[in-house]
């Protein structure tokens, strides 16, 4: 028998991993051998262990953990393709993390060279629709100065737009050529919106110039160059220049929802013209105290399959009508009535998704056309 099968050795050469290592992934339950000598302790492996072997090799090579190592080399090829894209999306994350601490970091050295400059160019038309998607939830506490403005996150793909009050928050992306390194900045909300009427005096002008049926104002495009606490905008033949907030933004990455199997656990349609009607129609359904003030509560409630309706104060203390199971209510979840119709507002679309987890957890308000722009409120408890 030991004739037919492979050396701890041989199968070390074969696949590419260490004796170590597979010392490590046969303790771990991963690659255990396929017989083990009873008096001398050495491990022997079949032929049909090296195309594994050189599986795991290939995963620990990309830091893939352990647990999921272990569960790819018994799955079928699908299972494995997921966890891979899975890990692929979690190394990007950490990456672009990364280099948010970087530029981070680079914020908090001392000046004793001159700022490296970074300039991005894209469309009048995405740089509006990201302001307009987040205008709204710009804080206005003095007590908070970080949160009174709009940050503008670039990256090397393009630049997202995030502004935040603690109750509800808001992103948008905007894709971009960008030139020169990853860099924060804070514009306060005076420049955020001179920076927008500047859009605005561009698209009409390229409207008039090109023919306001030609889509001329979708092609326009905005330069931004940023450089130390400044950034300048130039569009059409106008410039703007603005000084970034010295407050750092905090980090609120945590809070932003994640796709695949860590993703929400509903996904509710919406139509957003009917939920602003009856936003407007409709009372609070309670009201909670908080920090010394009183806050009304609109309520949602989700039934099965993905039925969404307001609830009213009734809908609190009585129960479900057992006579009809299409109204049976799921779950449900408190929310600032003023800040939900905000949010629908921004969106801009008539078909949005809803996306919740629990009565405690932020949900999420999404373009289903437009994974980069979206808002998050925070839930009211009942």
């Amino acid at each position: 028998m030991d004739s037919d099968l492979r050396s701890i050795g041989e199968l070390a050469r074969a696949s590419g991993l260490t004796v170590s290592a597979l010392r490590f992934y046969d303790a771990a339950g991963v690659l255990v051998p396929a017989w083990v000598d009873p008096a001398t302790g050495y491990r022997r492996y079949t032929d049909d262990q090296v195309a594994p072997a050189r599986l795991v090799a290939g995963l620990r090579r990309v830091g893939m953990p352990v647990a999921e190592i272990a569960r790819a080399v018994r799955a079928e090829p699908a299972v494995v393709h997921r966890l891979l894209d899975t890990h692929v999306r979690r190394l990007e994350e950490g990456l672009a993390d990364a280099r948010r601490e970087v530029s981070r970091i680079r914020s908090l050295l001392p000046a004793d060279q001159p700022s490296a400059v970074t300039r991005l160019t894209l469309t009048v038309a995405a740089l509006a629709a990201a302001v307009d998607a987040v205008r709204f939830a710009v804080g206005t506490d003095p007590e908070l100065p970080a949160l009174t403005g709009v940050l503008f996150d670039v990256a090397e793909t393009g630049v997202q737009l995030v502004a935040t009050d603690r109750h509800r928050l808001a992103v948008a992306t905007a894709e971009a050529a960008v030139h020169g390194p990853a860099v924060r900045t804070v514009l306060p909300l005076d420049a955020v919106d001179a920076l927008r009427q500047l859009l605005t005096t561009a698209t009409r002008g390229q409207a008039d110039q090109d023919g306001a049926d030609h889509g001329g104002a979708a092609r326009g495009e905005v330069t931004l160059t940023v450089a130390g606490s400044s950034l300048v905008a130039d569009v059409a033949g106008h410039r703007l220049r603005a000084t970034a907030l010295p407050d750092d933004f905090p980090d609120y990455h945590a809070l932003l929802p994640r796709s695949g199997a860590a993703g929400p656990a509903r996904r509710v349609p919406v139509d957003a013209e009917w939920l602003v009607t009856a936003l407007r129609a409709g009372g609070p359904a309670a009201v909670r105290q908080y920090a010394g003030r009183s806050w009304p509560v609109t309520v949602l409630g989700l039934g099965t399959p993905d039925r969404l309706r307001l609830l009213g104060p009734d809908d609190l203390t009585g129960d479900d009508n057992p006579a009809d199971p299409g109204d049976r209510t799921e779950l449900r979840v408190g929310v600032n009535g003023a800040y939900l119709l905000d949010a629908l507002g921004a969106a801009g679309r008539r078909h949005l998704t809803l996306e919740v987890d629990s009565p405690l957890t932020p949900l999420a308000i999404r373009r289903p056309d437009d994974e980069g722009a979206f808002s998050i409120l925070m839930p009211i408890r009942l």
